[in-house]
């Protein structure tokens, strides 16, 4: 049997968290048993599905780099389809036409609440063996009811929870098609699981409810079932269910925060699973170890920290040139143009080992593009007359220097030797007339990567310098 997964949002809304998990653990399942990952839209749901919602899942799962190979298909494109299924069912008797109106089921609703019963359709409908039907009322459109088995069991196996049953007698005939015509959530799942021959469907455990009436929509129509695995919620760094607070906001906000594909990605995949105490892995080995006997049946709690401490490991890892193309393109948001300053990469290899995210290196890098400006009381404290004189010493020497960084190193040490001061008393000043930052790395790094032209132009624009 080859593996077929699906990832099936709804489209009213961004893909979250949560939905990515999914979609990371239904195409990796797919991945590892060399099989197949579908996309489905299940935009059945017209009032609050929306195209920039469509938009903004293809585009998170793209920045993932979760591809599917099969799809995007779109429930709404499908409608026939479903007509034909029902028309089958209705003649095969697994389906049926209900007259109920909407006010003879509330009050059907009313009387087994006050009785303390669990609501549910009572069949009034439902064809049987010696029951008279009364004649259908003229002018309503009736719905169509699924034939659901009044014995027995529906069970399976699930592959994060353990077995799990229902009593079909908790279970009423629900709707498939309403009074319009349009087919309802639980039937779509089920002609699509059945046509695209989904093996494997791993979704969250919202979803335990749907399964037995899904399974026995699926048994009717004689269709194999899938194996399911239902994967449980995840949790804020409180403890509290998962909100915008915690995270749960657009993947894409991620990637506006400033944070690598390949953190968040490693970090879902721990949101639940595990491989040992493994904790930093490359989505090729998350393939090669990924298994759903591994998935916790518990809840996971979302780590901001952790997610942090990630993307800041692999930014050490980053390569130069990507580091960059997204500080420049980070940069040019903020208005400030690269082109005719340093060089990007060798600014971004000075800074990737000391920020947490790709805003930060961002905000990092913009002194070395547009000019200082030091505050009044910044220049006031570090730009005193020994400092001063060493900086217009230093200038000097730095003109006829040799532009490499050893030799720049050693330019700033023996004028700080010769103008009677201690290496720090010049070199912050220095990284100030430069930066406009007391701190910096390396300072023989930054006036190699700044430049002599520009290094030279920034001293003499100190005051007095």
């Amino acid at each position: 049997m080859k593996v077929r997964t699906r990832f099936a949002p709804s489209p009213t809304g961004f893909l979250h968290i949560g939905g990515a998990r999914t979609a990371l653990f239904s195409w990796a399942y797919a991945r590892r048993h060399g099989g197949t990952f579908i996309l489905r839209i299940e935009d059945t749901d017209v009032a609050r599905s929306t195209p920039e919602a469509v938009q903004a899942i293809i585009d998170g799962m793209q920045w993932l780099g979760l591809s599917h190979d099969e799809g995007p298909f779109y429930q709404m494109q499908r409608m026939e389809r479903y007509r034909q299924v029902i028309a089958e069912m209705l003649a095969a008797g697994t389906a049926y036409h209900c007259y109920t109106a909407k006010e003879e089921l509330d009050a059907l609703r009313a009387e087994q609440e006050a009785r303390k019963e669990k609501p549910r359709y009572d069949g009034r409908w439902r064809p049987e063996a010696g029951k008279t039907l009364p004649p259908p009322p003229a002018g309503v459109a009736p719905v169509v009811r699924f034939r659901n088995p009044v014995q027995g069991m529906v069970a399976w196996q699930d592959q994060v929870k353990g077995r799990i049953e229902f009593a079909n007698s908790e279970l009423d005939d629900f709707i498939i098609a309403r009074g319009d015509g349009t087919p309802t959530y639980n039937f779509c799942v089920v002609v699509d699981d059945r046509d695209m021959n989904i093996t494997h469907v791993i979704r969250g455990d919202d979803h335990v409810n749907n399964t037995p009436r899904q399974i026995n929509l699926l048994q009717a129509l004689g269709a194999p079932v899938p194996q399911y695995a239902h994967l449980s919620m995840i949790l804020g760094d409180d403890g509290q269910k998962l909100s915008k607070r915690h995270g749960a906001v657009s993947v894409m906000q991620y990637d506006e925060d400033g944070y690598l594909p390949e953190a968040v990605l490693n970090y879902l995949a721990r949101l639940g699973w595990s491989h040992g105490d493994e904790e930093v892995f490359s989505m090729e080995q998350f393939v090669q170890w990924f298994d759903l006997d591994h998935i916790t049946a518990s809840a996971a709690q979302f780590n901001t920290e952790k997610l942090n401490w990630l993307n800041a490991h692999y930014l050490k890892l980053a390569a130069p040139q990507r580091l960059a193309a997204e500080a420049t393109h980070r940069l040019a948001r903020q208005g400030v143009t690269v082109a005719g300053g340093p060089d990007v990469a060798q600014v971004a290899l000075l800074y990737r080992d000391r920020v947490g995210n790709l805003n930060e290196l961002a905000d990092a890098l913009h002194p070395y593009f547009v000019a200082p400006h030091p505050t009044v009381e910044m220049a006031a404290q570090h730009f005193t007359e020994a400092a001063l004189k060493g900086l217009r010493a230093l200038r000097e020497r730095l003109a006829a220097c040799n532009w490499q960084a050893a030799e720049l190193g050693q330019a700033v040490k023996q004028t700080a030797a010769e103008c009677g001061l201690k290496m720090p008393q010049l070199a912050i000043p220095l990284r100030v007339a430069l930066l406009g930052l007391p701190q910096s790395p390396s300072i023989d790094a930054v006036l190699e990567v700044l430049g002599r032209e520009r290094v030279l132009q920034r001293l003499a624009a100190v005051p007095s310098a």
